[in-house]
């Protein structure tokens, strides 16, 4: 299947982060300029119709296209979930090759497969037979420094039958650490012909246009950088384009703060969304003043509607404040 990008710019999976209501957020603030990405689904929960694994992997209500990612080590039981999500409304299935967590890996699934490659061949093809959609790979440079396969597993994924794949620039063993290689990912880009996607250290717009000069990828994959900053991919977007790049405000940083948190409410409920608030506030606050007291104050609220006060308190006067 023959496969071109809509965007150069993709939002990576991240579990327990690329929900439903980031990737609302990210939608919005960069005007459908990247590409979503679900956080990763279990194929084996999928079979076993677990509640929550269905919820995540459930995109109909979602008025932009999103790409579902499955994890697992079954090339059955992908063939079953890839059905699935293709009528859950995924546009496109992305497989887990990559992961370097240890409970992962321990099921033989994420970046484990890299050491099965015949496995993750039938993985592939299984997915790819099973559903309509375009079905991509998501692995690394490899296993460690000694074992590294990622032109080879690339190639195998193009022969198997992917529609384009992801490398990200660091091995299992170095999980996000260290420095990502892009000179792997140029080998993988130069030994494939479908499109690739370049993962790792896109910490800036420059960055971007760095890694697709020097790699030649075909589009890049933003992760770490935009937590809190969900802004950062549609600059990025913007800036390889040739378009001018309009940071936001401090009313508007402000507003998609509270938004995010109203999502999550919306989303999840109160009491879920009191505990995942948490995390984001960290991440939002980060570089502002106080941070650390009001964060200590925030982590000790237990009603979600007090919690906003106090969000709305400290953000209001910080954000609206310092940064006018």
């Amino acid at each position: 299947m023959s496969f071109q990008f809509q965007n150069k710019v993709f939002l990576a999976p991240m579990a327990g982060i690329t929900d439903a209501p980031m990737r609302r957020i990210v939608y919005e603030e960069t005007q459908g300029s990247v590409s979503l990405v679900s956080e990763m689904v279990a194929v084996n929960a999928l079979s076993y119709k677990n509640a929550k694994t269905y919820k995540i992997a459930d995109v109909r209500n979602e008025p932009y296209p999103v790409v579902v990612q499955l994890m697992g080590a079954d090339p059955d039981l992908f063939c079953e979930a890839a059905k699935l999500v293709a009528d859950l409304g995924a546009v496109g299935i992305d497989i887990n090759m990559g992961c370097p967590v240890r409970k992962i890996i321990a099921s033989n699934a994420g970046s484990y497969l890299m050491k099965e490659v015949l496995t993750a061949s039938k993985i592939i093809e299984q997915t790819v037979k099973a559903t309509h959609l375009p079905v991509s790979v998501k692995f690394r440079k490899g296993w460690d420094n000694e074992h590294v396969n990622a032109v080879k597993f690339a190639k195998m994924c193009e022969e198997s039958g992917a529609s384009y794949i992801t490398i990200h620039g660091r091995t299992k063993a170095q999980g996000y650490s260290g420095i990502a290689d892009w000179n792997i990912i140029k080998e993988v880009k130069d030994a494939v012909k479908i499109p690739v996607i370049g993962n790792g250290d896109v910490s800036t717009p420059l960055k971007a246009k760095e890694m697709i000069e020097q790699t030649g990828v075909d589009a890049v994959m933003i992760g770490r950088a935009a937590l809190g900053n969900p802004w950062f991919l549609g600059e990025t977007a913007h800036f390889l384009d040739g378009d001018e790049s309009i940071s936001p405000n401090a009313q508007h940083i402000y507003e998609t703060i509270k938004r995010h948190m109203l999502y999550l409410e919306e989303y999840y409920g109160q009491k879920i969304a009191l505990g995942l608030s948490r995390k984001w506030i960290c991440w939002y606050s980060k570089k502002l003043y106080d941070a650390k007291r009001f964060r200590e104050n925030y982590m000790k609220i237990n009603d979600f509607k007090l919690a906003m006060k106090e969000f709305d308190s400290y953000f209001k006067r910080q954000v609206l404040g310092e940064m006018k």
